[in-house]
């Protein structure tokens, strides 16, 4: 007989009234967000507090189960002061051992032969992608690692505005940049060498003395736009360790846009793909990635960003794509250095469906009398994209299944309508023609076997 669940009693934490002088970090309560045209009473916890001249105050607010980006200062008029949650309040979570139960609160009675049912073919993949998920760590090495309990101080953004170019961006998160330069708001970046500045005179007088154009280290490939005369797509290949002061001013500026990124000083290990659009006036950088010299765990992305004024344009594509192409060039598989971030994930697992439904549906073409037969090895060799990356995107769009005793690959028709859709769009293209690249090994430069 099987047992019923035992359901563990939770107490909801006490919520109660508070005033502005209560109020201290670590209280959750609801917070007016605005959202383009509206706003909408979102619940959040309070990070910080700071006293304003005119005598009120600013709060600054992480919205709950939001990412830390939209994190922000809100004047005390936009807080909810009748329900308020404060830290350090007892939650009677009560933990039961008795018959198996695990102190979540459910019970698991031991298990029978005769409740026991072998998982399908599909559940078992499926089940071996999830464990390999979860087994995907942080690293404590490399480019980035996630710490759930960082300093307080750099969870808060540290300055407002950041000036590169004819752009102001708002940073999403915390960068050490010199905190004295971080305390007056806003820094001025040069779009060439990425130097920063305190104030607008400082970049101007180091403009006319700046003598670069264009970032440091070898272009490899370059693309004109067919459109315009003297303007297209160039990317440098940069050594962490030779343009060492380019590739930390580098990670300064990619640090305000990725959020577990840790690569400030330690750039020796690594090399920068920076792209950029160039024209008359030099090339302006758009994004990068970069990776290991020696990666064991067969990374050919260790961090990849598309400034915030260049999203949406098809460039973080184009990246992604770039770096699969130094794979083919090299004969490996890769793939990106987890955790991805939200974007990251939606950007490659956008490559990764495209590129893989190119194959398949060109597959079709060849053998429509009868069906065509492909491995996901197979899929791997074309494309170089990492197996467990293939096996991932499959099973998202559930065109993988278990017949007559083998895998069997089936599209539905709204994945191919889905494909040819996306591909009817203009989109940037890498064209490998122009790649002008020769992998190195790093291994015996570091004397290595």
């Amino acid at each position: 007989m099987v047992e019923p669940e035992v359901k563990a009693e939770v107490k909801a934490p006490e919520r109660r009234r508070a005033t502005l002088v209560t109020l201290k970090e670590g209280c959750k309560l609801r917070v007016n967000r605005f959202r383009s045209e509206r706003t909408e009473w979102t619940p959040a916890e309070i990070l910080s507090i700071r006293d304003c001249k005119e005598g009120t105050k600013q709060f600054y607010i992480h919205y709950v189960d939001f990412n830390k980006r939209l994190d922000e200062w809100v004047d005390q008029d936009r807080l909810d002061l009748s329900a308020v949650e404060f830290p350090g309040q007892p939650k009677d979570n009560k933990k039961t051992s008795n018959n198996g139960a695990h102190q979540n609160g459910h019970a698991h009675p031991p298990a029978r032969k005769s409740q026991k049912r072998k998982a399908s073919r599909v559940e078992e993949l499926s089940d071996q992608e999830n464990n390999d998920e979860a087994e995907k760590r942080p690293r404590s090495t490399g480019s980035m690692v996630q710490n759930p309990h960082d300093d307080i101080t750099t969870r808060i953004k540290n300055f407002e505005w950041l000036e590169m170019g004819k752009y102001r961006l708002q940073p999403w998160y915390f960068s050490p940049y010199p905190a004295k330069l971080a305390a007056m708001g806003k820094i001025y970046l040069c779009e060439f060498c990425l130097s920063f500045m305190k104030c607008k005179t400082s970049l101007k007088r180091h403009l006319t003395k700046c003598g670069m154009r264009c970032p440091p280290g070898n272009e490899i490939y370059r693309d004109k736009d067919p459109k315009e005369k003297d303007r297209g797509i160039c990317i440098f290949e940069l050594d962490g360790r030779k343009q060492k002061t380019y590739a930390q001013n580098l990670c300064l500026l990619a640090k305000c846009f990725l959020d577990h990124k840790t690569l400030y000083y330690d750039t020796d290990p690594f090399l920068f793909y920076v792209m950029c659009e160039y024209d008359m006036w030099g090339a302006h950088i758009v994004g990068y990635f970069s990776k290991e010299k020696e990666s064991a765990e067969d990374y050919n992305v260790a961090c990849i960003l598309t400034l915030p004024s260049y999203q949406r344009r098809g460039f973080g594509r184009l990246l992604i794509e770039f770096s699969y192409e130094l794979s083919k060039i090299e004969k490996k598989q890769g793939t990106p250095e987890k955790p991805l971030s939200d974007l990251g994930l939606l950007s490659y697992r956008s490559y990764w469906t495209q590129t893989i439904m190119e194959i398949l549906v060109e597959l079709m073409k060849e053998e429509e009398e009868e069906r065509g037969k492909i491995s996901i090895n197979e899929i791997c060799e074309r494309t170089r994209i990492h197996s467990k990356d293939v096996q991932s995107t499959l099973l998202h769009h559930k065109m993988i299944d278990w017949y007559r005793g083998s895998y069997v690959l089936a599209i539905d028709k709204k994945e191919i309508d889905t494909y040819h859709k996306n591909t009817a769009k203009a989109q940037l293209r890498i064209n490998p023609n122009n790649i002008q690249w020769t992998p190195k090994d790093w291994s015996k430069r570091y004397g290595r076997n």
